[in-house]
């Protein structure tokens, strides 16, 4: 009874300032363009240029021999890109709204959110450049493509999971920011972006599947890609990967909110 109160009130609370979090968005967006002469047209650049650079080293140099090379490595691209902007953006989210934390009472989670939110809109316009390339390249129309929006599903839940986390461990200990940093570094290693996943030797294998990038890309890849559907224990995986990251991130966010303005 006590959950579904406390659920109940949360919903409530949710919707009276979901106007808030749409204006949160909003400047979100133009806080991240604000002077640049592309504006949001560079999340369609971005990561069509890194693709192509990518591309011509490993397809000149290392013999690349996947199917549609170009478009896995974007594919890759997204997921990584939407996962690394939206956590480090809702990193200092906190802090840096700490003025109108002090003055006003504002759901405190809407600020990590927003930016969750805010990278996930730009994340969808990097997705018009890669079914253009998917047209160029003459990847085949497959009907399961129609489901990407699932494994973005799960990783926009597993991201609003860990930017609550990092949003609230920031407020206390600023060295976060740069010990993430090289976190993301070591993920984007791990993650298949530009290699195949049959290349990693078995003993690692399991290890780098721990890695809730790993899955995700290969999701999205065979459904948009190669027409094929994943496993249910594949979205078993990914679903439990939000409810715990869900879950951490929630509670130490709510347990510290209240000590948040001792320290802003």
């Amino acid at each position: 009874m006590y959950v579904l109160n406390t659920l109940g009130r949360f919903v409530a609370n949710f919707i009276k300032y979901k106007d808030l979090l749409f204006e949160l968005v909003k400047k979100d967006i133009q806080l991240k363009y604000r002077n640049s002469v592309l504006g949001v047209l560079w999340s369609m650049l971005n990561p069509l240029l890194m693709t192509i650079v990518i591309s011509i080293v490993f397809m000149t140099l290392f013999k690349s021999d996947i199917a549609y090379f170009p478009a896995y490595v974007m594919a890759g691209r997204i997921i990584y890109q939407f996962f690394a902007e939206s956590t480090d953006f809702a990193l200092a989210s906190i802090q840096a709204n700490s003025s109108l934390i002090r003055k006003i009472y504002v759901p405190k989670y809407f600020f990590p959110l927003s930016r969750i939110c805010s990278s996930f809109v730009t994340t969808l316009i990097a997705l018009v450049p890669f079914v253009l390339l998917m047209v160029v390249m003459g990847v085949p129309f497959q009907w399961t493509s129609l489901l990407f929006f699932i494994p973005l599903f799960y990783l926009f839940g597993i991201s609003v999971g860990v930017g609550l986390l990092l949003s609230s461990i920031y407020v206390f200990f600023k060295d976060t920011k740069y010990l993430y940093s090289v976190f993301l570094t070591i993920i984007m290693y791990l993650s298949p972006i530009f290699y195949p996943a049959s290349i990693i030797p078995e003993k690692f294998l399991l290890f780098i599947q721990f890695n809730p990038l790993f899955i995700i890309m290969e999701m999205f890849r065979d459904m948009v890609l190669y027409g094929s559907l994943p496993s249910a224990l594949d979205h078993l995986v990914s679903i439990l990967y939000m409810i715990v990251f869900g879950a951490v991130g929630l509670m130490v966010f709510y347990k510290s909110q209240d000590r948040f303005i001792y320290y802003l």
